[in-house]
């Protein structure tokens, strides 16, 4: 296990998402496998993937996170087309990503893909990210819709956008495209070709203050 000390605006500790963490890993067992704590900014966890209901069913049921703030997915894959807010002569078209240079931010990780979900405490006011790698040959993880409801939409956007499809959910169908529409948006692989063909509108030349010489300070 492992928690940050990072100073944050003169705040070096956090007693109470301390406590949180450890709370979730006394609970989780083995099933936890990394906690990282941001003093007065936020906390995170990651688990198993075969932990990943347990952790939504410990989090509403043991320790009263009853609040779901959402469920969705992390593609670390580094973008193969560069930043789509680049102009179109900073993107390379024929480049590839490099899948080697994926940095899993908190916490870890072994997969392109991880599913986060952060629960919240109406008791606490403490909000916990939770954390688990999407196997990469499947794609697949368990709903946590048997413990909280409200992720049903939640589900079928990550599963439309990313791909990641989630066992036990009871309607995985698209919430905003075409029921035909081939791809998965969200991707870092997915070409965006309204970019490719346009330039994206907040890309602008902008043409420099006039020099007046006199460094803001009046007459020369």
């Amino acid at each position: 296990m492992s928690s940050a000390d990072t100073e944050t605006e003169g705040v070096t500790t956090d007693a109470a998402r301390e406590a949180a963490v450890a709370e979730f890993a006394e609970a989780l067992g083995d099933v936890c496998l990394e906690t990282h704590v941001f003093p007065g900014v936020d906390c995170w966890i990651r688990v198993a993937t075969d932990g990943w209901l347990q952790a939504a069913q410990v989090a509403r049921h043991e320790l009263n996170y009853r609040y779901i703030d959402f469920v969705s997915v992390i593609d670390w894959m580094p973008s193969p087309y560069g930043r789509d807010m680049d102009t179109e002569q900073d993107r390379d078209p024929n480049a590839v990503a490099d899948v080697e240079a994926m940095q899993h931010g908190v916490t870890g990780g072994d997969t392109r893909m991880q599913a986060i979900g952060r629960v919240h405490s109406l008791i606490t006011n403490i909000g916990v990210n939770i954390k688990c790698d999407i196997p990469d040959d499947t794609l697949t993880l368990d709903s946590w819709i048997s413990v909280f409801g409200g992720v049903n939409w939640h589900e079928r956007e990550a599963y439309e956008m990313f791909g990641v499809a989630f066992t036990g959910h009871p309607g995985l169908r698209h919430l905003y495209l075409p029921g035909d529409f081939e791809g998965n948006p969200m991707r870092k692989d997915f070409p965006l070709l309204a970019r490719r063909v346009k330039p994206w509108p907040g890309i602008v030349d902008v043409e420099p203050m006039p020099d007046t010489g006199d460094d803001g300070g009046g007459e020369s």
